[in-house]
Parts: structure tokens; C-alpha cells; sequence
């Protein structure tokens, strides 16, 4: 049954083996080539990662740009990449160089700007099942990651992000990290929800006390904690809810 929420340059690679070869853009055929692709057939007909591939231009010396930009849409998520504003923690989580963290945060602050007041395009999550739809990429990982959506008092999501990448302890998941988004933003209510890339869905004693640490800090902070979602492949449970581990 559902319940709603309520508010309260060298291509081979030194030092490996000599047969050790990084495929390049260049090696590809002209029509599978992003920055082709695009001139010849237009953006809409390039995947994210090609159009991720043709901001970053190109890659390293121990990866190609068309395989970064792929782990990168793989390991972070098409939705965390559109928020993310903190080109430090970018670079940092999947090991790629800054000046890349920062293409890609300025490209999508540019797209924020021209696009982001439009009509329609507001998305509100009042129940654990909107919460999943929203969040169920990150089933998918192969990083634990832990992600917070921030709602207004209309249940609209204003603002979502990566907490943290990594085991979820309380040691390393602090109150002050989820929430500084939220006072940020001027958010009333939070949603966390992280992925068990294990595929079991049983909390764990880490993530009981973990969520029983935040709803804690949201009692003090006038903030709801309305869910804690575990999420692997394509279900979920709730610690928080009907259901309550806390």
C-alpha cells in the first residue's frame, strides 16, 4: 500500500604490457565518431556519453575520451552529472583531472541557465514509489553512493546531490553533509537513498544508525528526514516508513 509522505599523447600505455593499446576517437570509423556524428547527423542523434565525449575533447594518456566519458555517466548517473557543482568532488570520486570535473560542470550550469525556468518541468516526489522513479539509476552502480533530494514545502524537488561515494557509515556519512544542502536551498524536507551494488537489500546495522543519526539532526534542524530508500538493481526498501527499521 502506498503511503504518502507527510511534512514535518602516446597511445601505448608506459609500463603496462607491450600489447596494452588505448582505443581513441581517431581509431573509430568517421560515422561512429562523436564530433562526426554530430555535424553529419545533428546532437540529438549522439548518446549522452558521445555528447559528454565531444565537451571533454579528449581523453588521457590511460583513457580514451569516449571510454571517460561513458564510466563517467555509468558511475555517476545522468541526474547527479545535471546538479553536480562541486567539480572538486567530481574529479575526486572518478579519478579524472580537474580541468575535465570542470567542462562538464560549467557545461551543465550553462544548459541551468538558458533552460532551467520552463514551464512543466518541475518534478515533486510525495511517496516512496516517486522517490524510487526518481532514483533508480543508482541501482545500477557499481560505487555505493549515497544521494539526498531536497523538497520544498510543495513536495518539489529544488535541488539533488551526491553526498557521498563509499561504504555508508556514520563515521563517514556526517549530519552536517546532507544538510548543508538543504539549508543551502532553503529545502523543508529531505529524501536520502543509497544503492547496495551487492544486489541484497537488507539494511544494514551501518545504514540503521546512519538514518537514525539524521532523522536525530533533522529533529534539531526543523527539517523533515522522510525516507531512507536502499535501492539494488530494480527494487527498493524503506528504513524509514511503514516499514521503519529506526
Amino acid at each position: 500500500m502506498k503511503t504518502t509522505y507527510a511534512l514535518h599523447a602516446n597511445d601505448t600505455l608506459i609500463g603496462e604490457r607491450i600489447d596494452t593499446y588505448v582505443l581513441r576517437v581517431r581509431d573509430l570509423p568517421d560515422d561512429q565518431k562523436p564530433r562526426e556524428k554530430l555535424l553529419a547527423e545533428g546532437p540529438d542523434s549522439l548518446s549522452l556519453a558521445e555528447l559528454m565525449a565531444t565537451i571533454l575533447g579528449v581523453g588521457t594518456r590511460k583513457e580514451g575520451v569516449l571510454a571517460m566519458a561513458q564510466r563517467i555517466v555509468k558511475e555517476y548517473g545522468d541526474k547527479a552529472i545535471a546538479v553536480e557543482a562541486d567539480a572538486q568532488q567530481m574529479a575526486e570520486v572518478l579519478d579524472i583531472p580537474l580541468v575535465k570535473a570542470c567542462q562538464i560542470v560549467a557545461a551543465f550550469e550553462l544548459g541551468r541557465r538558458f533552460f532551467a525556468v520552463q514551464a512543466g518541468r518541475a518534478v515533486f516526489v510525495r511517496d516512496a514509489h516517486q522517490a524510487y522513479e526518481y532514483l533508480k539509476p543508482i541501482g545500477y552502480s557499481p560505487k555505493e553512493q549515497l544521494r539526498g533530494l531536497y523538497l520544498n514545502s510543495r513536495y518539489e524537488v529544488i535541488h539533488d546531490e551526491i553526498i557521498s561515494v563509499g561504504s555508508l557509515t556514520a563515521n563517514i556519512v556526517h549530519p552536517r553533509e546532507v544538510f548543508r544542502p538543504a539549508l543551502d536551498h532553503g529545502a523543508v524536507a529531505i529524501i536520502v537513498a543509497h544503492n547496495h551494488p551487492s544486489g541484497n537489500l537488507e539494511p544494514t546495522r551501518e545504514d540503521i544508525a546512519v538514518t537514525a543519526q539524521l532523522v536525530a539532526a533533522g529533529k534539531l534542524l526543523g527539517i523533515d528526514v522522510l525516507d531512507h530508500l536502499i535501492i539494488a538493481g530494480d527494487q527498493f526498501v524503506r528504513i524509514i516508513g511503514d516499514e521503519s527499521n529506526v
